[in-house]
């Protein structure tokens, strides 16, 4: 798939890293204190944990922390699956639709298993010289184990004129 994937891999679980990339180009991931705990070509974990600056006034956290830590869940596998491509390809979030199962409290953990079906749509986009779109889920748990919320997000990918 990607040959420069590994290289995004290694730079962006580093937690160092991950949080100057959140400060300078998503500063509320920043503020809402989201982390990398995995990262693989098919998958990636994203966590955020229940604190003053997400919470809502219901006792968990706030429904659009959880849509950003989801988003960022699928959008770390596109973001790998585009990295120092050649010719590049430009990305776009065009849909979106969330479930909320139960109060989210605590930890709570976005798994997104998708990653291998991003690097193919992104190449066929390569190859075929076309915007091309895939829906990623990811599902949100919390420290229990129980599903909290669930994600799913469309993206759009473009090669760019290089």
């Amino acid at each position: 798939m990607n040959p420069e994937f590994s290289s995004f891999q290694k730079f962006i679980t580093n937690g160092f890293n991950f949080r100057l990339f959140q400060l300078s180009k998503l500063p509320a991931a920043f503020f809402a204190g989201l982390k990398v705990e995995s990262l693989t070509e098919n998958t990636a974990s994203i966590s955020v944990k229940e604190k003053w600056f997400n919470k809502n006034p219901f006792g968990s956290i706030y429904f659009a922390i959880l849509s950003m830590a989801a988003e960022v869940s699928t959008g770390i596998l596109c973001l790998g699956a585009v990295y120092k491509r050649n010719p590049p390809v430009s990305m776009l979030v065009i849909k979106q639709e969330g479930i909320f199962h139960k109060k989210a409290k605590g930890k709570i953990i976005f798994i997104c298993n998708d990653g291998l079906h991003v690097q193919q749509v992104v190449q066929d986009c390569i190859n075929n010289n076309e915007a091309a779109a895939v829906t990623c889920h990811t599902k949100g748990f919390d420290e229990s184990g129980t599903l909290v919320a669930e994600f799913y997000f469309t993206w759009s990918f473009k090669g760019k004129k290089s």
